[in-house]
């Protein structure tokens, strides 16, 4: 065990934020991929996720597992939603409802996996983790990386129907990555960026740029199914992770309040609806208790840890 210390603060915020006070966050650290004739090569039964289901970088890697039929393939394990000070733990040591215990190594914390992998690591505990059965670590760390992982590498393993399904088609690829990289920087980490902030100028900035991009994509979404080329890709996968937090979290603990999905953005929310209600791969990573659980156990934020009661209902029926 390296000498240095590994623990990880309770908040997701703490060693990111800026001299200005804005919120930074930093890069995964290992960004290996799976494919035919390198270090990890596609087989059956070798590979884990751990996840957490407060996490909407993990959840994006649920979504994609699930849409591809990967549930055989890529086995899970669900560590609980409130981090600690060694970040987040399983079951073992916090059994949250639906937390999980690591069944490979009986690893206290999600970090014990990281210090496995790397004895001198001293990077972000960070999920979702794509593990490495066979020697024992961190395939890839990087959500964005592993959802494409998820949409190919495995296809000689599954069925027609399944190998059919691609959430990064190359014809779709230039507006996918333009569309994704705003998104992320606005919406996606934009809320972070205006929860985490430590002064008035850096969260009046990015809650702008939040609720700017908002109007940007109610734009797109007007009268169309889907964010790209009628048809679900992973621009798609990537935006619902927020946006199926954005009223049950975001709006209230990192004070995004300016309007709320359901009554703010119409086209938004009905089409959050549809793939929620209509599509299993979204509706059945998404743990309501885990991300109310989760969020409002930050005690930088929200010192009491008092978990709000609504809104009522999380998710409006269609």
């Amino acid at each position: 065990m390296s000498t240095k210390d590994h623990t990880l603060q309770s908040d997701l915020a703490k060693q990111k934020i800026q001299p200005d006070g804005s919120f930074k966050r930093p890069d995964s650290s290992f960004r290996n991929f799976i494919e035919k004739g390198g270090q990890f090569e596609p087989e059956k039964d070798r590979y884990h996720l751990y996840v957490a289901l407060i996490c909407p970088w993990a959840t994006r890697t649920l979504i994609v597992r699930k849409l591809k039929g990967l549930e055989e393939i890529i086995p899970i394990t669900i560590a609980s939603p409130r981090m600690d000070t060694h970040g987040w733990p399983f079951a073992s040591v916090d059994n949250f409802p639906g937390a999980e215990n690591d069944p490979l190594y009986g690893s206290e914390h999600i970090k014990d996996l990281y210090l496995k992998a790397d004895s001198d690591y001293d990077g972000r505990f960070t999920v979702p983790i794509l593990w490495d059965k066979k020697t024992h670590t961190v395939v890839n760390n990087e959500s964005s990386e592993i959802i494409r992982i998820f949409n190919s590498a495995f296809d000689d393993f599954l069925p027609d129907e399944k190998k059919a399904v691609n959430l990064y088609p190359e014809a779709l690829r230039p507006e996918i990555d333009e569309l994704n990289g705003w998104v992320y920087t606005d919406i996606n980490n934009g809320v972070y960026r205006s929860g985490f902030a430590s002064t008035q100028e850096a969260y009046s900035k990015a809650v702008k740029e939040v609720f700017d991009s908002l109007d940007k994509v109610e734009k797109i979404l007007e009268g169309e199914k889907y964010l790209i080329g009628d048809k679900l890709t992973e621009a798609d996968v990537r935006l619902f992770v927020t946006i199926i937090r954005f009223d049950t979290a975001y709006h209230g603990h990192f004070k995004c309040n300016i309007r709320t999905i359901r009554d703010g953005y119409p086209n938004i929310d009905r089409w959050l609806r549809n793939l929620y209600w209509k599509n299993p791969a979204f509706k059945d990573p998404t743990n309501f208790d885990h991300i109310k659980g989760g969020y409002y156990s930050m005690k930088s934020i929200n010192p009491t840890g008092i978990v709000p009661a609504g809104p009522v209902p999380h998710i409006r029926p269609l």
